[in-house]
C-alpha cells in the first residue's frame, strides 16, 4: 500500500477527467452566495463512463458536496471515481469527515482540483484516501478551483479576508461631481453586476464619509438571496447618525478608534441602542487600524470583504497594501475637475512609488467597461 506522503500529484488527466471536473466546478458555483464561512465545493461521481451521483455544499452545517453525491449514487458509488473541487475534509466539524465517507462507500479513485488550505485538513484527507488504497490525484483545474474560493484560501493562509474593492467612475477617474452628485455614473448592467459582487461577499465595508454623504443601506437588492452580507463601517470618531439606514435590518458593525471621553461613550451608547455593534480598533493618529480590523474579520469567519467606499478609505486600503482585487467599472463619461477622485493618496515623486496592477479580465457590460485588476507584488 503506497504511503500518502510519497504520492506525487498525477500530471496527466484525460479529456473525460476535465469534463467531469468542469461539471464539479459548475456545481460548486451554485453555493457562491450561501456557503460562507465554508468553501464552495462540488463533487461528481462517475462509474463506467456515466455520472451516477453529484452534489454541492450549500450552507455551513449542512452536508458537504461528497455526501450529497454519495447519497445520490447509492450503491453505484462502489467502484466509482469521485471528482471533487477541494480536498475531502479529514476532521469532525459540524459534519463527519468526507474522506471517511468516500472510503466507506467503496470509491476507488478520487480526482481533486486543489488541496485544502485549512490547517485541520492540509493534506490529511488525501493521506486518508491513499492509506485506504484509493488513488488520489491532485491538480486538475486547480486555478479555477482557487478562484472560486479566494476568500476562504486567504482566511486560512493569511488570517484575513480577500479584499475586493469595487469602484464606479468616469473615464477620467471621477466618482462624483464636485457637488457630490453620483447617480448614476454607470448603467443598469454594471450596477446589477455590482450587486452580484455584494451578494457573494461575507461582508461589505464602507467609510463614515460615504454614510454621511449618501446614507446608503449597503444591502443586496434585486436578487433572491438567503442572507445579507454583514455591513461594516470604518468610523473612527463614531459620527454615524443613529438614524442611518445602514443600521436598519439587523444593524451594522461600526469600527472606531479608542473611546476616551464621556462624549465618545454617549455616542457609542446611542448607536448601540440603534442596533449597531461597536468594535474598537485604535490605530495611529486617532484612526482605525485597518490591518487589525482585517485580522479581526478573518477571525470571525469573513472570507470575502467587498469594499464600496470613498477616496479616503480606498486610499488608506491601497496605501496599506490591503487591496487584493480591484473591480473598476468605467462609464463612457468625462466629469472633469473638480469632480471627486477614486483614491486619496499622497503625491508621489517617482514612478516606482506608484501602485501597479495587472488586468485579469476586461469585458463590456452595457455601455460600460468592467476591469478586474490584481496588484503586482513589489
Amino acid at each position: 500500500m503506497p504511503c500518502a506522503r510519497s504520492m506525487k500529484p498525477r500530471r496527466m488527466f484525460s479529456a473525460d477527467d476535465s469534463r467531469y471536473m468542469a461539471r464539479a466546478l459548475q456545481l460548486a458555483e451554485r453555493g457562491l452566495y450561501t456557503t460562507m464561512p465554508n468553501p464552495r465545493v462540488g463533487c461528481v461521481l462517475v462509474k463506467d463512463g456515466r455520472i451516477v451521483g453529484e452534489g454541492f455544499h450549500e450552507r455551513a452545517g449542512q452536508p458537504h458536496a461528497e455526501v450529497h453525491a454519495l447519497r445520490a449514487a447509492g450503491q453505484a458509488a462502489r467502484g466509482a471515481t469521485a471528482f471533487v473541487t477541494l480536498e475531502p475534509c479529514s476532521h469532525h466539524g459540524r459534519t463527519p469527515p468526507c474522506a471517511h465517507a468516500l472510503i466507506d462507500a467503496g470509491v476507488v479513485r478520487v480526482v481533486i482540483a486543489m488541496r485544502d488550505p485549512n490547517p485541520q485538513v492540509a493534506g490529511r484527507g488525501i493521506e486518508l484516501l491513499t492509506l485506504a488504497g484509493i488513488h488520489a490525484e491532485v491538480g486538475l483545474m486547480a486555478a479555477q478551483a482557487t478562484e472560486l474560493n479566494v476568500g476562504f484560501i486567504s482566511r486560512m493562509t493569511r488570517g484575513r479576508p480577500w479584499v475586493r474593492l469595487k469602484t464606479a467612475s468616469s473615464l477620467d477617474g471621477k466618482t462624483a461631481l464636485g457637488n457630490g452628485v453620483s447617480q448614476w455614473i454607470t448603467g443598469p448592467a454594471a450596477r446589477a453586476d455590482g450587486q452580484r459582487l455584494r451578494a457573494r461577499a461575507c461582508a461589505v465595508l464602507t467609510g463614515v464619509g460615504t454614510v454621511l454623504a449618501d446614507d446608503p443601506q449597503m444591502t443586496v437588492r434585486d436578487m433572491e438571496i438567503a442572507r445579507q452580507p454583514l455591513r461594516v463601517v470604518v468610523d473612527s470618531q463614531l459620527r454615524t447618525p443613529p438614524t442611518a439606514k445602514i443600521l436598519r435590518d439587523d444593524g451594522a458593525w461600526l469600527v472606531c478608534g479608542e473611546l476616551k471621553t464621556s462624549a465618545d461613550r454617549a455616542r457609542r451608547d446611542a448607536l448601540l441602542d440603534a442596533g449597531a455593534l461597536i468594535l474598537e480598533q485604535p490605530g495611529a493618529d486617532a484612526r482605525v487600524d485597518l490591518a487589525a480590523l482585517l485580522q479581526e474579520l478573518g477571525s470571525r469567519g469573513i472570507n470575502e470583504l467587498h469594499v464600496e467606499a470613498g477616496a479616503t478609505l480606498n486610499g488608506a486600503l491601497l496605501g496599506a497594501g490591503r487591496v487584493d482585487e480591484w473591480i473598476a467599472y468605467l462609464a463612457p463619461k468625462v466629469l472633469g475637475d473638480p469632480a471627486r477622485g477614486l483614491f486619496a493618496l499622497p503625491e508621489y515623486a517617482q514612478m516606482a512609488q506608484c501602485h501597479d496592477f495587472r488586468i485579469q479580465d476586461l469585458r463590456q457590460l452595457g455601455d460600460d467597461i468592467r476591469l478586474t485588476l490584481r496588484p503586482i507584488s513589489s
